[in-house]
């Protein structure tokens, strides 16, 4: 459904006085926001999620070829649907995990699922709590698991990211210790499934050391370079001296940038070590940066989510270039955990949920935390701030229809339940259940539809 400027404005400019349902076939509601939005990108619906109040949810992704996006639903053990053209739930991919509750009444992540989630063509690839790789046909709506892979690990497969033609795919098991990633031969274009394993992939344990808590997070692939870069929220020795086992306090380690070539991978157990410039992979060092997200931008650009959940004196969020590596940093944005590159608007997107409430300062606690979406344009200036719930830390873009998809949590019922201690996720949504909240911005009509040059998640 499609909603013109004129009718757009009326909406927004009603948002104060609660949702609002439009008198036409197959309407929406809009967001209700107390009081009403004044950024360029407004909250056009909120599109209700059946079944189990949201609480325990990751990774989202957005094939708009398909014009469908997908959340991974712990709190109802699947993928989720949307429809992207009539912004309405379609159908749930059932056979995951689900919410593991190992400390009542939290949910353990480590071993839910589903978790990270990437699509090309028919194919979407999921990760599950129990290492397993599950491959899915989008086109079969009986049967559509058609392999689970079992990567080697007792902990989830988390985010993962795919070639521009699908055939590689990487996946992180983030949760283990140490973690590893795991490369795969996807199904590319290809009418059945034959994906498998190729290598799994470790760390040189000088940088990633067992038993210091450290991760792997959020991939991208970059087409130009055609490499993998992934983010590593904290590695030893950087700077010299720092103890990677610490989030907060002058001792505590920035995080690196891991580079994989496919093609340099050898089966069974490939290492990476130190960066390399002259093969062009190995793990760079970052500055003032411990980050969870990545994705490619314009002119071979990289932004990387860093948050003060991996080292407490993150306070902004870093562009770096894939070919020279030079950086810079965007500043009063931070905390991110998903980032989204969205071609169609040339607008990074950024699942903020731990950016700091006093912009600019450390904010390595929970109480000195607030969760926004973050918007920054393609030169990364940042554009604005968009309260969201306390737990959304997952945002996709339609890149044909520029809409972009934040997860709201429900609200909490007890603490350390994973549920949004504000309003602001309810108010979103106009129910006490969660929802996927949809944005969008006026774009010029000279650039609506056409794609930027850069990275995109459209595959």
């Amino acid at each position: 459904m499609s909603i013109s400027a004129k009718s757009r404005a009326y909406i927004y400019g009603s948002v104060a006085f609660g949702a609002i349902s439009l008198a036409t076939t197959g309407a929406f509601a809009a967001c209700s926001f107390t009081p009403p939005l004044t950024t360029q990108t407004k909250c056009l619906t909120a599109v209700q999620i059946p079944g189990a109040p949201l609480r325990s949810y990751d990774i989202s992704w957005v094939n708009p070829d398909r014009a469908e996006y997908y959340l991974a639903d712990r709190s109802n053990a699947g993928i989720d649907i949307i429809d992207t053209k009539t912004l309405t739930f379609k159908r749930r991919i059932t056979g995951f995990i689900g919410e593991v509750i190992t400390s009542p009444p939290a949910v353990n992540n480590d071993v839910s699922g589903p978790d990270g989630v990437v699509t090309h063509g028919r194919w979407l690839y999921a990760g599950d709590g129990n290492s397993t790789l599950k491959v899915i046909d989008l086109n079969d709506l009986i049967t559509p698991i058609k392999q689970s892979i079992n990567t080697g690990g007792t902990t989830r497969v988390d985010e993962m990211a795919l070639t521009t033609d699908g055939k590689v795919l990487i996946a992180a098991n983030n949760a283990e210790d140490p973690p590893f990633a795991t490369l795969f031969r996807a199904n590319g274009d290809a009418g059945t499934s034959s994906t498998s394993i190729i290598s799994r992939i470790t760390i040189d344990p000088t940088i990633v050391p067992p038993a210091k808590g450290l991760a792997i997070e959020q991939p991208a692939w970059d087409p130009k370079t055609k490499r993998f870069y992934t983010s590593l929220p904290r590695i030893a020795g950087n700077p010299t001296g720092c103890n990677p086992a610490l989030t907060t306090g002058p001792l505590a380690c920035d995080g690196g940038l891991l580079v994989t070539d496919p093609l340099q991978v050898t089966p069974g157990t490939y290492v990476q070590t130190a960066y390399n410039p002259v093969t062009n992979v190995g793990v760079i060092k970052l500055h003032a940066c411990g980050p969870n997200g990545a994705t490619v931008g314009p002119h071979d650009n990289l932004l990387l989510g860093c948050t003060p959940a991996n080292n407490g004196n993150d306070v902004t969020t870093l562009v770096i270039n894939a070919t020279t590596h030079n950086y810079a940093n965007i500043g009063n944005i931070t905390g991110s955990d998903e980032v989204w590159f969205n071609s169609g608007d040339a607008r990074y997107y950024t699942a903020s949920n731990r950016n700091c409430t006093t912009p600019g300062g450390p904010c390595p606690t929970a109480s000195t935390q607030t969760a926004v979406l973050g918007v920054i344009d393609a030169t990364s200036v940042l554009i604005e701030t968009i309260p969201q719930s306390s737990g959304s830390h997952s945002v996709a873009a339609d890149s044909k229809r520029n809409l972009i998809f934040v997860p709201q949590s429900r609200p909490r019922i007890v603490a350390g339940d994973g549920g949004d201690t504000t309003a602001v996720g309810a108010a979103i949504c106009g129910s006490s259940n969660g929802c996927v909240a949809v944005y969008k911005h006026d774009v010029d009509e000279d650039d609506e539809g056409h794609d930027h040059d850069g990275g995109d998640h459209d595959h």
